[in-house]
């Protein structure tokens, strides 16, 4: 913020540097997550996914204690906002996997619906 003398202050330098975007050609942690989810064929967790996208040098970690959590509430996120246009699904607890144009497995909690509405009907 600036003062009234015009000058900026430290915190307003810092937050300026913190809101530039990233570097051409760096991935973002969801963008470096789909790569990896491509390339693999079952559905990974955020542990997985933190652990191969640096092996791979798509993305690493700014030095966070816990990357796994932020990549995992990030890909949640994204589910839970973009709905169908979301490009991940959530397979089952933990784990993600790419949405393939529809044909993505359903995730646990529908099927798991599904399961005890076949229960019921049988009943």
């Amino acid at each position: 913020m600036a003062t009234k003398t015009g000058k900026t202050t430290r915190a307003t330098e810092s937050m300026k540097a913190k809101t530039t975007k990233p570097a051409v050609g760096k991935l973002s942690a969801p963008d470096a997550a789909a790569k990896v989810m491509a390339e693999s064929s079952e559905p990974l967790n955020a542990k997985t996914l933190i652990e191969t996208m640096a092996a791979k040098g798509y993305w690493t970690s700014p030095g966070g204690q816990t990357p796994h959590a932020t990549l995992f509430a990030a890909l949640i996120r994204e589910i839970k906002v973009k709905g169908a246009d979301s490009r991940f699904v959530k397979v089952e607890r933990g784990k993600f996997a790419l949405q393939s144009g529809g044909t993505a497995p359903a995730p646990a909690e529908k099927a798991k619906k599904a399961a005890k509405a076949a229960e019921a009907a049988a009943d």
